[in-house]
């Protein structure tokens, strides 16, 4: 029997990254979950485990810390598919947020995904196969008043994804970036972020979020874009000017906070 492939998910405690861990497991997988709620991972671990017979490594781990994120990549590099879900955002006017935890943030949205990428690619660009999918958000694709530092790491992750994955073309190696919209997790809670007066044909479930990330890494797809409405508003933010979208973006955000 061959071996079932092995996937590594960051941020698997929650949200995106539970939902990925659980479509991927159902998809054959054997697991490394990574986190930093040990016992959130080891619950679904072994939930996984029982229903569905797959293997599950818990890899309780920190992305902003050097030891920690040096332990995943190195994880990392003997796996077939790295999902780098892991993030966080937060709101307001950026000079009055701590600028440790947007420093942080710079970390583990921009500085995680970057060297998880490349110790995967350099293992799989080697044995001429593997996947990886970085997650990004329609928020990059417009500058973000009360979520600069927030958008702007997701504009690079959006870009040196589309990047890689060109670099990567012939390899056998997939590499896609999903750029959603609002999606209902844990997301908006911890980012303190007021979500109350986003319509409803503006929001998705991860589920759907996540079978078409994974049906367009299969595909060796560069970007996905989860929901027809997403598709719209991704494609006219990528044809106004800048000074135009990012006035559109702040004056939602200000009536969102009134």
């Amino acid at each position: 029997m061959e071996p079932r492939p092995v996937a590594l998910v960051t941020g698997a405690s929650a949200g995106l990254g539970e939902e990925f861990a659980r479509q991927l497991a159902r998809r054959n997988h054997d697991l490394v979950l990574v986190a930093r709620d040990a016992a959130r991972l080891e619950a679904l671990a072994a939930d996984l485990r029982a229903t569905l017979g797959i293997e599950a490594e818990v890899l309780r781990a920190d992305l902003t810390v050097e030891s920690d994120l040096a332990a995943v990549e190195a994880r990392a590099r003997a796996v077939d598919l790295v999902v780098n879900n892991a993030g966080f955002g937060t709101f307001g006017p950026f000079h009055t947020l701590d600028v440790d935890a947007e420093e942080r943030m710079v970390r583990l949205n921009v500085l995680a995904v970057l060297r998880l990428t490349h110790a995967a690619a350099a293992a799989m660009a080697e044995r001429g196969r593997g996947g990886i999918l970085n997650v990004s958000s329609l928020a990059g694709y417009q500058p973000g008043p009360r979520n600069a530092v927030y958008g702007a790491t997701k504009a690079f992750v959006t870009s040196f994804t589309q990047a890689v994955h060109e670099e990567l073309r012939g390899t056998g190696v997939s590499v896609t970036v999903c750029c959603p919209g609002f999606t209902h997790t844990e997301f908006q809670e911890r980012a303190a972020a007021p979500a109350s007066d986003v319509p409803d044909f503006l929001w998705q479930d991860p589920p759907e979020v996540v079978r078409a990330a994974l049906d367009g890494v299969a595909a060796n797809r560069a970007v996905v874009v989860p929901g027809a409405v997403n598709k719209v508003l991704g494609a006219v933010s990528g044809t106004l000017p800048h000074s135009v979208t990012r006035r559109i973006s702040s004056l939602i955000l200000e009536r969102a906070v009134r």
